[in-house]
């Protein structure tokens, strides 16, 4: 009888454009470019277009909003509706975040 070994899958990990902290990718939230140029939060995962990830924690959100990292990773400006659109989404995840 053949012994069957069975393999562990290895855990995807993703950097917070935000603090710069490693972390698997369910804990984080992605944040993405569309192709026709906005930018929008994405809470499952798997729309298509360039991603960022965040943690789920409110310094993270504000560096990653305010700093600009948010547009150096999706390589794209972000408008101000795009920024207010983002901030409502991470209060809504409890995060108290203002963007200026």
């Amino acid at each position: 009888m053949p012994k069957t070994i069975l393999h562990a899958r290895p855990v995807p990990q993703r950097t917070c454009v935000g603090c710069g902290t490693v972390r698997p990718k369910r804990e984080m939230v992605r944040v993405i470019r569309t192709p026709e140029g906005s930018v929008v939060a994405d809470p499952t995962g798997k729309m298509s277009g360039r991603g960022a990830y965040l943690c789920r924690e409110a310094s993270c959100w504000k560096a990653g909003l305010a700093k600009g990292r948010l547009e150096r990773a999706l390589k794209t400006p972000v408008s101000r509706a795009d920024l207010d659109a983002l901030s409502d989404f991470a209060s809504s995840l409890g995060l108290v975040v203002a963007t200026a």
